[in-house]
């Protein structure tokens, strides 16, 4: 049986300082059958630059305006032509070099339609500040306001194709939203990888300020309330108590 070919997306917009080591990650996998696309926003800084000294390891490549992270994500999407596709944001990288081999094996289950693993948020020394353990998923776990990291997410093309993209109108909860319509709301099966796959970086758009963390909020309960979960409001409450477990 060939191996799966794996689409790996990232999404880049004056990430200079962390997109080298977020491409060698990629470029130090062990497994051979990678389409890299990496879709950029117009940046102004030596990205591209970066870009074009790996052209080699790169698959596609565009640089135009968008719409935000989620909209260039679905241009990587709708380049991609992998049987499994993931998502490397350009400020994480690959925790150890087999993480797509292990991808690969989980999903050579027919009976898979999605993977997910653990996390380590790192301070810019290197030092490790969260750990996201996710843990086995079980139906209904989502009403308990867990979710898995988003960049430990792989999943089969066609859930794509038959369950939609990224919904803009969810702003930052975009992939929040993404995961309950998927594993929650349409109760497909679900690989949890116990391995710490990525490495990212501590902050985000949606924890720079309060405003932001507000509007993460709504946009959280917005995604709860399309895709049937119990008791939304509870679980607003409940899905930041979880973190707090996390930081060390």
């Amino acid at each position: 049986m060939p191996d799966l070919k794996i689409s790996l997306i990232t999404v880049t917009r004056n990430a200079q300082k962390s997109l080298g080591r977020c491409i060698n990650s990629v470029i130090e996998q062990n497994y051979n059958n990678i389409e890299y696309i990496i879709v950029d926003g117009t940046s102004t800084d030596d990205t591209l630059q970066i870009i074009r000294q790996n052209s080699q390891y790169i698959t596609s490549f565009i640089s135009e305006p968008d719409h935000g992270i989620y909209d260039a994500i679905n241009k990587g999407i709708s380049l991609a032509t992998g049987d499994i596709i993931g998502i490397l944001n350009s400020d994480d990288f690959f925790a150890y070099n087999d993480v797509m081999s292990d991808v690969a094996a989980a999903f050579e289950d027919p009976n898979v339609d999605i993977i997910y693993g653990d996390l380590d948020y790192i301070a810019p020394n290197g030092r490790i500040v969260r750990k996201w353990r996710s843990g086995a998923y079980i139906q209904g776990i989502f009403n308990k306001g867990w979710m898995p990291p988003h960049p430990t997410f792989y999943c089969r093309r066609e859930l794509f194709e038959r369950l939609g993209y990224y919904d803009l109108q969810y702003g930052t909860a975009a992939d929040y939203e993404l995961m309950l319509r998927f594993m929650h709301a349409n109760k497909t099966n679900a690989y949890y990888l116990n391995k710490v796959m990525v490495k990212m970086m501590t902050g985000g758009v949606s924890n720079k300020n309060y405003l932001n963390r507000i509007k993460a909020w709504v946009f959280d309960f917005k995604a709860m309330r399309k895709n049937g979960v119990t008791f939304p409001l509870m679980c607003i409450i409940f899905k930041p108590l979880r973190k707090i477990f996390q930081y060390i």
